[in-house]
């Protein structure tokens, strides 16, 4: 990729949370408080880990099994991320998988001709981004790639009561910062720090995954795909951005695997503090000799072929 496309690429992704900081900054005690913050925080973390942990980890690659409560809580909190039902949610990611970087894949940057050059390269990210929700969105078959969730009851429930949830999601923040000041001024800040910009900071880093891990960054494993590594979005998407690894080894609980890598995936944190709690069992890890085995190959295969890709 050209240096102006990167820094295209770069800026897209960096510019709103610019914004957003210098909105804090300018409007500080106005329309944003200490409590609008937390509440931004808290429920990043909640509806953030429901998406990393419950519909991708957990329901998508069964990277670990757990109690049906707590798969139920984590299919909630993901429903509130505002990033579509339970179901679509995991169908158009397990057909991701199915045809990365292939004619069939919901979101990648490089499957359609998007033309030449730096107008070529903006209009693939833009389709991986989010021009994908208009065109790709929610078209995979639930009866071949989610038949799992169709058939358990209380996940279809969460399923058809998306709106619902989607809504209990904004309304939270919305009465905690009305309890909070006693206020309607203090709930409506609230409401929109801890509700929409929420859903605005998680959609983008999640997009980002489609975008600028499937775009520029480190590889290590031998994959037929163009999923990259990138270490600057690891902690805003809950070590997601560590997306290279997890295409290498879909099933991993840990999308960081070595050194660095680990201490920057808060979602194999969190699974890995609940299973010392007894919370979930059986977790999927790759053992360093099996990502060894794998670097090899990928040493072994022809640089003119992974240039291809």
């Amino acid at each position: 990729m050209s240096k102006t496309a990167r820094a295209v690429n770069l800026l897209a992704v960096v510019l709103p949370p610019i914004v957003i900081a210098a909105a804090i900054v300018v409007f500080w005690n106005d329309v944003v408080g200490l409590h609008d913050l937390a509440l931004l925080l808290a429920m990043y973390l909640v509806t953030g880990f429901g998406v990393t942990v419950g519909f991708h980890r957990m329901l998508t690659h069964r990277a670990f099994r757990t109690s049906r409560p707590v798969e139920y809580l984590f299919a909630a909190a993901g429903s509130m991320a505002v990033q579509g039902p339970v179901i679509n949610w995991v169908a158009d990611h397990r057909k991701h998988h199915a045809h990365t970087d292939e004619e069939g894949d919901p979101h990648s940057p490089h499957v359609h001709d998007h033309g030449d050059g730096v107008k070529g390269v903006f209009l693939g990210l833009v389709h991986a981004h989010f021009g994908w929700l208009m065109t790709d969105w929610g078209q995979a078959r639930h009866e071949q790639y989610a038949r799992d969730i169709i058939e358990d009851r209380t996940l279809y429930g969460i399923h058809q009561w998306f709106v619902a949830i989607m809504l209990t999601g904004l309304l939270l923040p919305a009465a905690a910062g009305w309890l909070i000041t006693g206020t309607l001024a203090g709930a409506a800040t609230a409401l929109l720090w801890g509700g929409f910009v929420r859903v605005f900071l998680g959609h983008h880093v999640t997009w980002s995954i489609n975008s600028v891990c499937h775009f520029f960054g480190r590889r290590r494993f031998d994959t037929d795909d163009y999923s990259t590594n990138v270490a600057w979005l690891a902690l805003p998407s809950f070590g997601e951005a560590w997306h290279h690894n997890h295409h290498a080894f879909p099933r991993s609980a840990e999308h960081g695997l070595k050194g660095y890598e680990r201490a920057l995936d808060p979602s194999a944190w969190l699974i890995r503090g609940m299973e010392k709690l007894g919370l979930v069992y059986n977790v999927v890890r790759i053992s360093p000799e099996r990502q060894r085995e794998r670097e090899v190959a990928s040493a072994r295969r022809p640089k003119e072929q992974l240039a291809a890709r």
